[in-house]
């Protein structure tokens, strides 16, 4: 009987308190069956979610929070981030493709705060993404070249500014971090020889893994340098257990961008370390190689015009030393021809008369003795 009794009053206690939230809303306590309750969750459901969202007080939002249920938070935030996620895609037109395995909140929130004002971060679920995108490409056709770069622990940097400095600040920012059993080295890591401060009895360990060491008062010393992971090589729990002993962090981990979009067009991110520099030497080869084949062929190009002119010049010059014939461009190199090596020749253009007088007097010599011993020298 007592069990009875206790619910009715259990129950009228439940309705005080609805009673008191609905008058401090200005509205009515729910209705027993539960049918104010239902109402109250399609009322949250049909809410639509506009940019003025964004806007609202942080307290307004943690009052509206606080009376939602786990899977209407959760609406709340995925409707969030599709409209920022649409804003974004139609106000940038660049985006670098990061992965950010191993990167914890304060370390993203430093990257957030290094790149405010010429960036903006923004990672969600895959599937999501890869909806909206496609639902945005029926407008901009140019996002279906993004769409397959969404996969795996990515995420979205969108800016209007230069890629290639914005990727050189994400990935400046990285923080030491210590290997993790069943990651992939992004690095080599080498154990550098000398004392490592531990006792004897732990010399077992280190020939499990093949490192060479010897006991030097008292403490564990390694003789020579271990490659210990490659470059790839999963890590295992013997390398993690060794370099946690030795006190080392081998790796730095950070937002690492693997590929960037500019307007419409997907490329991996090691082309932007091509310079300007590098992009004209490139081009100033193909131009060389274009001129050599055009003039070896003797087709004329517009690479190989500013050759042809130079070559017709010389011959044209060479012709009117030969001939003793005068133009306006030639009177200069034959005053200058006249006039003999100037001193501005240096250093080189008297060691060749040097050696053709040299030349003159020997081949004077050698006619002389041929003409004494023609008429039988002097006795």
């Amino acid at each position: 009987m007592p069990p009875k009794a206790a619910a009715p009053a259990a129950e009228k206690k439940d309705e005080k308190k609805d009673e008191k939230k609905a008058d401090a809303k200005g509205g009515k306590a729910p209705a027993k069956g539960g049918k104010g309750k239902a109402v109250k969750k399609e009322e949250v459901k049909d809410e639509p979610l506009t940019k003025d969202s964004f806007k609202k007080s942080s307290g307004e939002i943690e009052d509206e929070v606080a009376d939602l249920t786990a899977g209407q938070k959760r609406r709340l935030r995925k409707g969030r981030y599709v409209a920022k996620l649409r804003k974004l895609v139609r106000e940038f037109k660049n985006v670098l493709i990061a992965t950010i395995d191993f990167v914890g909140s304060n370390q993203m929130q430093k990257i957030r705060i290094a790149i405010r004002g010429k960036g903006t971060v923004l990672i969600g679920k895959n599937t999501v993404t890869r909806k909206i995108l496609r639902e945005e490409a029926v407008k901009n056709p140019k996002l279906n070249n993004l769409i397959p770069l969404v996969q795996g622990n990515m995420g979205f940097i969108f800016t209007n500014s230069s890629l290639g400095d914005l990727r050189k600040l994400i990935q400046a920012n990285k923080v030491p971090a210590p290997a993790r059993v069943g990651g992939f080295a992004p690095e080599d890591v080498y154990v550098n020889p000398g004392p490592t401060g531990l006792d004897p009895g732990q010399t077992a360990f280190f020939q499990a893994l093949n490192i060479p060491t010897k006991i030097v008062k008292g403490s564990i010393e390694i003789i020579n340098k271990v490659h210990l992971i490659k470059k790839g090589e999963k890590v295992t729990a013997s390398h993690v257990g060794l370099l946690a002993k030795l006190d080392v962090k081998p790796f730095a981990y950070g937002m690492i961008v693997t590929h960037a979009y500019e307007n419409g067009s997907s490329y991996a991110a090691s082309i932007l370390d091509i310079s300007q520099d590098d992009l004209l030497a490139a081009w100033l080869r193909g131009v060389r190689n274009v001129a050599a084949l055009s003039i070896g062929v003797g087709i004329p190009t517009a690479a190989s015009v500013a050759h042809s002119i130079v070559w017709g010049f010389k011959k044209l010059l060479a012709i009117s030393m030969e001939v003793d014939y005068e133009f306006a461009e030639s009177k200069a190199f034959k005053e200058r021809a006249a006039a003999g090596p100037s001193k501005s020749a240096g250093p080189a253009a008297a060691e060749e008369e040097e050696a053709e007088e040299e030349e003159e007097e020997e081949e004077e010599e050698d006619e002389g003795v041929g003409a004494s011993g023609l008429f039988g020298g002097d006795d």
